[in-house]
């Protein structure tokens, strides 16, 4: 099973989407692999460098409406090939959100008060997130700066949960149910 969690990578905006998480000009690439060092490569964000800010994070936090845009499972193939198995948002646009489910990939929605304190407590340090499950079969995003830590529940059932467990779409579907 993937491992969720590790260093976390903040992108303070909203409406991100699909041609900056993946440009279009790379669609025709032939394996997953081959859009590895393009990931992020269009997003316009002051301070952030994707050459630079990418290496070594598992997580990303952002804002609002993250996978806008075109439908393509580029994206979050593009996310999965860098070791990025997490992304946290207030939303997510509906086929982007599905997309990365099926990739066994977690797409999680927060409410906008838990992103905002992220982002305050977070963002301006070397945050590392943990994903657990609690014993009652909650779940929950617990971020780690130093001795500084904090948990924010969310919600993981049903057909999303099957699809995490079994790595997405493809080992779901090799089942016997």
């Amino acid at each position: 099973m993937k491992q969720f969690g590790g260093q976390v990578l903040f992108l303070d905006r909203s409406d991100i989407n699909t041609d900056e998480i993946i440009p279009a000009k790379y669609l025709t690439e032939n394996t997953k692999q081959a859009l590895q060092p393009y990931l992020l490569e269009d997003l316009k964000l002051d301070g952030f460098n994707p050459k630079r800010d990418i290496a070594g994070k598992k997580v990303i936090i952002t804002r609002e409406n993250f996978g806008c845009g075109s439908s393509r499972e580029h994206a979050p193939w593009a996310l999965e090939v860098n070791g990025i198995y997490v992304v946290i948002a207030q939303n997510f646009a509906r086929i982007f959100r599905q997309n990365m489910y099926n990739c066994g990939l977690l797409a999680l929605d927060m409410n906008r008060k838990d992103i905002d304190d992220m982002f305050h407590t977070f963002a301006d340090k070397d945050t590392e997130c943990k994903i657990e499950q609690k014993e009652d079969g909650t779940w929950k995003v617990k971020l780690i700066a130093g001795s500084l830590s904090k948990s924010y529940v969310f919600k993981l059932e049903g057909f999303e949960k099957a699809l995490i467990e079994n790595e997405g779409w493809i080992g779901y579907a090799d089942k016997k149910y």
